[in-house]
């Protein structure tokens, strides 16, 4: 259901976003390092994020060490909503997710007893960037979304 507000029919303006518009961007900022760090602890205890427009997981893959040899690792990845994809209409890889990766919500508390922010704050903060990045993907833009 948390799934469903990414659906948009029509464009996001910045200015309907109430977090966005009283936060600096370096706020902004400093709340998705929160929250990258927290996905990262997560990563590295094999579960998997949900954030509403999909999840952040580990899947196997193999590297290519020497000749013929073959290295299997794990990597990082997000993977996109199945809904938000047959809606926005785009093309991603199959990546499946191990059957035993349990799956867990952003823990926003916990991110903002991090970084100094009110909860809520954290949880509107997230939620609206993600509308801004659910807007892009509505209307074809390029975004650049970097996590570290």
């Amino acid at each position: 259901a948390k799934m469903q507000k990414y659906l948009l029919y029509n464009s996001v303006e910045p200015e309907e976003l109430p977090t966005l518009r009283e936060l600096s961007t370096v706020e902004i900022c400093k709340v998705w390092s929160g929250m990258s760090r927290h996905i990262y602890r997560q990563l590295l205890q094999k579960r998997a994020v949900e954030i509403g427009l999909g999840r952040f997981v580990v899947v196997p893959t193999h590297a290519n060490v020497a000749e013929g040899k073959v290295l299997p690792i794990e990597r990082p990845a997000f993977i996109l909503s199945k809904p938000l994809k047959m809606f926005y209409n785009l093309e991603s890889d199959e990546t499946k997710i191990p059957d035993e990766t349990p799956v867990v919500q952003p823990d926003f508390e916990a991110i903002a007893a991090n970084t100094h922010f009110r909860h809520e704050i954290v949880e509107q903060c997230v939620q609206e960037t993600l509308l801004c990045f659910a807007g892009a993907l509505r209307d074809n833009k390029e975004v650049e979304f970097s996590f570290r």
